[in-house]
């Protein structure tokens, strides 16, 4: 009887160890480990214009580059930034082979259900986009064309619900697409106007320009579910940055515009 007193005693004094462990885990916040480690890794984008991209030096520049190197000098840890494909911002976070995205990642209900956002550091305008001499005033007019937008962003599923009877061919990568758009592999597309920029400076015979406005969206750093003190580290780090006009600063610079006072202005 005594032994299977001990053996019982121990189970659970095992299963109330285990419990304990299992608490702390679920208590434990990816700031601290982020602190401990002495580094924060922040995946980007690498291929769209003036966000994040490969300067002619091969090396990560644009704005959310620059927002990530503030943010890790601010943090007083080192920064391991890697460069990412739009449609692997989502999938490397989740995977945890990185602690936050800075990658133009716009705030939508769909990604709100598997992710959490910081305050908006950002804004980002989705256009359609093609020739001057082609009349293109709303989504009905897209009928019948092949139409190039980027795989897993807003611009893939706005133009896939409101472009009806158009063929959508979607690209990894923003500068996939712009590719297919210079080379004529698709007659318009949807994206941005940092986009349109580039593909005006490698193509400038097209006369390519804007055609009308598909939405704006506020931009937010990506972090993983249950991570309150890293949630409310970051949205003070971007309330305190846009208060000393730093983020504008750095938006400005790449963007040539300042940010909407809601934006800059935050509640």
């Amino acid at each position: 009887m005594q032994h299977r007193n001990i053996a019982r005693w121990s189970r659970t004094g095992i299963a109330a160890l285990v419990l304990g462990l299992c608490t702390h885990a679920a208590l434990a916040d990816q700031l601290d480990d982020i602190k401990k480690a002495g580094k924060i890794r922040i995946a980007t984008t690498m291929s769209t214009p003036l966000f994040g991209f490969t300067d002619d030096k091969l090396q990560l520049s644009g704005s959310d580059v620059e927002a990530a190197r503030l943010l890790a000098q601010d943090l007083g840890v080192q920064l391991e930034l890697t460069g990412v494909t739009n449609a692997a911002r989502v999938p490397t976070l989740q995977s945890n082979r990185t602690d936050i995205v800075i990658g133009s990642l716009s705030i939508t209900p769909e990604r709100i259900k598997v992710i959490d956002f910081s305050t908006p550091y950002a804004v980002i305008s989705l256009i359609i986009g093609g020739p001057k001499s082609m009349a293109i005033k709303d989504y009905a007019d897209l009928a019948g064309k092949r139409i190039g937008v980027t795989r897993a962003t807003p611009n893939d599923t706005l133009t896939t619900q409101n472009a009806k009877g158009a063929e959508v061919v979607r690209y990894e990568d923003d500068a996939t697409l712009i590719t297919s758009m210079v080379t004529g592999q698709v007659e318009v597309f949807s994206s941005t106007p940092s986009n349109l920029q580039e593909m005006q400076k490698k193509a400038p015979g097209k006369n390519l320009e804007m055609k009308f406005e598909q939405k704006a969206f506020d931009l937010g750093i990506a972090l993983n579910k249950n991570q309150p003190r890293l949630k409310q580290w970051l949205d003070d780090w971007v309330k305190a940055n846009m208060k000393n006009g730093k983020l504008n600063a750095i938006y400005k610079k790449y963007h040539g515009r300042d940010l909407p006072a809601t934006v800059q202005n935050p509640q």
